[in-house]
């Protein structure tokens, strides 16, 4: 019998968009590192912080593998930033020291100068006590001529007096520069006990080691929605506007659909920055109008809803030309079973981490949502799945690890309010809030690469991070 899962609560923060999304996707998709984008119709700054990067983990007794801890990634300058202002901050005690070292040679030779003259001016000053009480058999010109070098000596007792105390303050000095010096180089050697290359290689081999470990996560169930982010004001109160989740990380197109009828163009651009700036990069003209705004990009081409019927469009953009193209079979449409918004939404196309789905409604399903995943290449309908929950009662829906999360509204106080998972066929009610900012959500769309919603709210076009709660498997299971 194989062994359970290991119920670890690897709550993978899909800060993935704060982890995929701000550190590898929206840096790199906006083209932008730190960099402000500057329009008329930017509602924010788009300005990711650091990455984010799996950066620990843990084995049980056994020896299996146990992580998952999401943590700021760290260059090995940002990494070494300690290290290298503590060796700054000695190389700067260590000068100090030097000076210090010179300055007090210096004083000791002055010193002993002084004190060689201190040796003097008390003999002189004795002597002279004494010519004071013999001065009657000296000349008055000799007496004179030797109290007036005394009185020019006599100034000189204070300052060597002060010269002794600053010798003290010298040697005070110096002995605490040392103390500290010694701290600081300890530190600095435990600190460097291990040479920075290998440091480095350890780190690499520690991140390979995560790599590998992640791979044995499970599909992840949602826990959290957070946000949005604003990244555009454009078009009208609906449409649409995707990424393509089975790009590389270096394709980072961005395709806009502005309103749900009466419309056949495309708008490509080649980054999120250039989408912000409106740098259109390309436009396809469709062979058909669409329908809604449920369409999806998925490795490389446009599934879309044939306006006036149940038909679903395959449309490449390397080639513009329809790929395929297929009725689904008995699913309502024009308006007939659409959500809440109404905006001819009966088919709604999504992609995931499992593949491609059609999300519709039918009669012989009492109008209750049906779920149908679909061959990419052919649109064939691979298996389906008849909920309980009403189309019309659902403001929107999406699709992650192959869970249906549908919500209750597409007004303000919109919450996941049902989730169906195709995986065991059963259903839950859910309570997963999240901000509807500008009260009206016609598109709502989870991208796998990307692990955000994309939304298009009442003519923003806005992002939401999601949180998922990850199961990890054994090496048995499979």
């Amino acid at each position: 019998m194989r062994p359970p899962l290991l119920k670890v609560g690897a709550v993978l923060s899909t800060m993935a968009m704060i982890s995929n999304w701000m550190s590898q996707t929206l840096p790199s998709l906006v083209g932008l590192n730190t960099t402000r984008i500057t329009t008329s119709d930017t509602l924010t700054q788009i300005s990711p912080k650091e990455g984010w990067q799996v950066y620990s983990s843990a084995q049980d007794p056994d020896g299996r593998c146990i992580c998952t801890v999401v943590a700021p990634e760290q260059n090995l300058c940002s990494r070494d930033a300690k290290s290298r202002q503590l060796r700054q901050l000695l190389e700067k005690v260590q000068n100090m020291s030097q000076s210090i070292e010179v300055l007090n040679l210096r004083t000791q030779r002055d010193f002993q100068y002084v004190l060689k003259m201190e040796t003097q001016m008390k003999g002189l000053k004795a002597k002279f006590r004494q010519i004071e009480d013999d001065r009657k058999t000296l000349m008055t010109k000799h007496f004179q001529e030797l109290k007036e070098k005394m009185d020019e000596l006599l100034p000189l007792i204070p300052v060597l007096e002060q010269y002794k105390t600053d010798a003290k303050l010298i040697i005070q000095f110096k002995e605490e520069i040392r103390n500290l010096s010694t701290v600081l180089t300890g530190i600095q050697e435990e600190i460097g006990a291990y040479d920075y290359e290998e440091l480095h290689q350890r780190v690499l081999s520690l991140e390979t080691r995560l790599r590998d470990c992640m791979k044995k996560l499970t599909c992840g169930k949602l826990m959290k929605i957070t946000g949005p982010i604003t990244v555009k004001i454009s078009g009208t109160r609906f449409g649409a506007w995707m990424t393509d989740p089975l790009a590389s990380e270096k394709n980072n197109r961005v395709w806009y659909m502005d309103s749900y009828t009466n419309n056949k163009i495309v708008r490509e651009y080649k980054s999120i920055a250039d989408f912000v700036s409106g740098a259109e990069s390309r436009t396809y003209n469709l062979p058909f109008k669409w329908a809604g705004t449920n369409h999806v990009v998925y490795n490389g081409s446009l599934y879309f809803n044939k306006y006036q019927s149940n038909i679903i469009i395959k449309y490449s953009f390397d080639t513009g030309r329809v790929l395929a193209q297929r009725s689904l079979e008995y699913a309502g449409f024009h308006n007939v079973y659409p959500y809440t918004w109404g905006g001819f939404s009966d088919i709604d196309l999504m992609a995931d981490e499992i593949g491609l789905w059609a999300v519709y409604a039918t009669n012989q399903n009492a109008g209750n949502i049906v779920i149908s995943q679909l061959n990419q290449d052919t649109l064939e309908v691979l298996k389906s799945w008849n909920t309980g929950y009403p189309k019309r009662s659902a403001g929107e829906s999406f699709m992650i690890c192959g869970t249906l999360y549908v919500t209750n509204s597409h007004l303000t106080g919109a919450k996941v309010y049902y989730s169906y998972s195709t995986k065991t066929s059963t259903y839950e009610y859910t309570d997963i809030p999240f901000h509807n900012q500008y009260f009206h959500i016609s598109m709502l769309d989870y991208n796998a690469r990307d692990r955000a919603l994309y939304a298009w709210n009442n003519g923003h076009q806005v992002l939401f991070n999601v949180t998922l709660f990850h199961v990890i498997k054994t090496e048995d299971d499979t």
